[in-house]
Parts: structure tokens; C-alpha cells; sequence
């Protein structure tokens, strides 16, 4: 039996948070703000998290042109109760991530990348 893109993208974002557990959810978003796939708890609307990282990943792509900086890359957020960390996937979509505040974000990152180059070939 083939399994859809959907559910491909789902089992790796779910590897992602295996493999890391400081990540609490994730989420693969277009640029357009829809949700492509997701491994988010229930409390989270998956709905917000598409459109805000949407709105993320677009004015980080503004300022990173604007102020010279090339292509974004990543675009991270700290709040007192964590991180969120958006990263490129391709030009079409983007990887969301939501960690715990006493994230190790070296390996964080380089897990994430890891996912994202992964999803790129799903996508």
C-alpha cells in the first residue's frame, strides 16, 4: 500500500520530535499559510500556527532582502515559556517548530535541517 505525501511528511516531522525532545510540536506550512502537514497537540490550533508562521516566514524574507542579508534561512522566535523556529524548506514551504524553554538549540538546528532537507524531497 503507498502512503500519501501527507502522511510521509507527518512520520518525519514525528521522527523529528522522537529525536529530539525538545521539540514539542511542528508543522509544514506553504507560503501561502496552509498546512501541509503537522504533528501538533490538540491544544494548538493548527489554523494560527499555519498563518502566523506564514506572516513569519514573509516579513522575515522582507527584512532579510531589505537590510542585505540574502535568503532567509530560519527565522527564531524566544518567548519566556520556549522557542518557535521557522526554517526554509525549498521556496514553497517552511518548517515550524515549537521547543521547550531549555532547548539545546545547536542541536536543535541541526536536527531541523536535517528534517528540512528530508521534507524538501517530499514536497
Amino acid at each position: 500500500m503507498t502512503r500519501s505525501r501527507t502522511e510521509l511528511m507527518v512520520d518525519r516531522l514525528r521522527d523529528l520530535q522522537a529525536s529530539s525532545p525538545d521539540v514539542e510540536a511542528s508543522a509544514v506550512v506553504s507560503v501561502d499559510g496552509l498546512t501541509m502537514a503537522s504533528a501538533l497537540p490538540s491544544d494548538i490550533e493548527e489554523d494560527r500556527v499555519s498563518a502566523m508562521s506564514a506572516a513569519m516566514l514573509s516579513l522575515g524574507e522582507r527584512i532579510a532582502s531589505e537590510l542585505g542579508r540574502g535568503i532567509l534561512d530560519q527565522v527564531y522566535i524566544r518567548g519566556e515559556s520556549g522557542f518557535v523556529i521557522l526554517m526554509a524548506i525549498g521556496a514553497e514551504a517552511v518548517l515550524t517548530v515549537l521547543a521547550r524553554e531549555h532547548a539545546k538549540l545547536g542541536l536543535l538546528f541541526l536536527d531541523m535541517r536535517r528534517a528540512a532537507d528530508d521534507l524538501t524531497q517530499m514536497i
